[in-house]
């Protein structure tokens, strides 16, 4: 898996929302109620009593999206000690959950600073140049549009699923196909581990597509939601959303500039 590093591919304007996402992201996975002790590597049992209450009230769920399937006993966050040893205590929940409102904040979830990390990279890098081709308001409706788009894509498939599905991948993937349709020649500065990592320049087309690709075999092989999982069936929705709402945009999108230098291996020319 090759590791994006910086496009070279300027916009004409300042991606407020795509910086705004990003921060927004990153303040919720901070203040996630037991994601503290996952950071430090020391979660004890309250902070995972509380994670999961967390999760399963802002969490996307499979089968409460397609069958509005809602649980009679939810984790309360606290910790009981019951006849096979201490343990989350359910009850019923004390909330009205909204499905759909789900997507939205779920969206905004994430289980491990990886997680995080990976999905933010990913969007600083190719988000800029799609808010720059839309503009803030209409990227914000495609960004919404592609995650949604991914969540009950994957739930269509994943429908007796009560795994909580987190993450904003699903949204970025859309960013990710809309990148590939608009701008398949611009150049894409990669780390490809071999031995050590190798810095190359490619072109987006293969950075994404070789993403794309597997993504689709590992879901063939059967997209999973949990924190520990990844749902690569959202993956692949996100992104043919993104591509089919990006491809009347393409008449009128400006190619990238050419640059100059060697494809392969390091820039030669400043900017690099």
């Amino acid at each position: 898996m090759v590791i994006p590093v910086r496009d070279v591919n300027p916009v004409r304007r300042t991606p407020y929302v795509t910086y705004a996402l990003i921060a927004a992201n990153f303040v919720v996975f901070l203040l996630t109620p037991g994601i503290a002790g996952s950071v430090a590597g020391q979660s004890d049992l309250s902070q995972l009593c509380h994670l999961q209450a967390f999760l399963e009230h802002y969490a996307a769920v499979p089968r409460e999206l397609i069958h509005g399937q809602l649980p009679r006993l939810v984790p309360t966050g606290e910790v009981g000690v019951g006849p096979h040893g201490a343990g989350c205590v359910v009850a019923p929940p004390e909330y009205r959950k909204s499905p759909p409102a789900s997507v939205f904040t779920a969206m905004f979830l994430h289980g491990s600073w990886l997680h995080l990390l990976g999905n933010m990279l990913f969007l600083l890098i190719f988000g800029n140049n799609i808010e720059d081709r839309l503009g803030h308001v209409r990227f914000t409706l495609f960004y919404l549009v592609c995650g949604y788009a991914a969540a009950y894509g994957f739930a269509y498939f994943n429908d007796t699923s009560g795994d909580p599905l987190i993450g904003a991948s699903g949204a970025i993937a859309g960013v990710l196909g809309a990148y590939l349709v608009l701008y398949p020649r611009a150049r894409v500065w990669v780390l490809v581990p071999f031995l050590i990592f190798l810095p190359l320049r490619l072109p987006a087309w293969i950075v994404l597509g070789f993403w794309f690709v597997l993504q689709a075999v590992y879901s063939s092989g059967g997209g999973v939601s949990s924190a520990g999982t990844v749902a690569y069936a959202a993956h692949v929705v996100g992104f043919v959303v993104g591509m089919a709402l990006a491809w009347p945009l393409r008449p009128g999108t400006p190619p990238p500039p050419e640059p100059r230098g060697l494809l392969w291996g390091r820039h030669a020319q400043p900017g690099w």
